[in-house]
């Protein structure tokens, strides 16, 4: 595979394990089982059946979790450490063949992309649990669920496009998760503003 096969799958495997960790190692295992795609360096072994096994049982989990509001965003939470640390060693398997610094550099690109992706996710949610009704909830989840696939396919057919759309992806997420610190500064500093005008204009009680 080129190196253009090689930085597709990169990108794509760790934006998508930042979106869905479980389907993303589940999907990609599969697909190297089947002959569909071939997986560079050492990242052929999550194609081993117990792998695929137990990603797909966890990704059946995470699939009924996600889309079930609050439950989600704990389940969020729970994987904010995971999901980066795991787009992390699947990018330092991918550059099994690779000396060592590249190697190192592939699993904190990995790593961050997969961050991102998780965080863009994670907020989204935790905006969307705002609302009182579950639907858009699953809509949401489903809509998220799709676009990791959507991914995943672009890796095995269209490599060089997975790396463009994934670039993309990034640079909307940046943008979208800077929106939503400004949105939170200003309902905490409109929160601060309110207490502090109360508590001068309360009247102290004398006795």
């Amino acid at each position: 595979m080129d190196i253009l096969g090689h930085m597709g799958i990169l990108l794509g495997a760790s934006w998508a394990s930042g979106m869905n960790l479980y389907l993303t190692v589940s999907a990609l295992g599969l697909a190297h089982r089947m002959e569909w795609v071939s997986l560079p360096g050492d990242l052929s072994i999550i194609s081993h059946p117990a792998v695929i096994i137990v990603a797909g049982v966890l990704f059946l989990i995470e699939f009924f979790a996600d889309k079930i509001p609050l439950v989600d965003s704990a389940w969020d939470s729970v994987h904010t450490v995971i999901r980066p640390i795991a787009g992390a060693t699947l990018g330092y398997m991918l550059m099994g063949d690779a000396a060592l610094v590249l190697r190192i550099f592939g699993a904190l690109l990995a790593g961050c992309i997969a961050m991102d992706s998780h965080l863009t996710k994670a907020t989204a949610r935790a905006v969307i649990n705002t609302s009182p009704e579950p639907v858009s909830n699953s809509v949401a989840s489903v809509t998220e669920d799709v676009s990791v696939v959507g991914v995943l396919y672009l890796i095995m057919k269209h490599p060089v496009v997975a790396t463009i759309v994934v670039a993309l992806l990034i640079l909307f997420s940046l943008w979208f998760l800077r929106r939503m610190f400004k949105f939170a500064k200003r309902i905490i500093n409109s929160s601060f503003c309110r207490k502090k005008l109360t508590a001068q204009t309360t009247i102290p009680i004398r006795s």
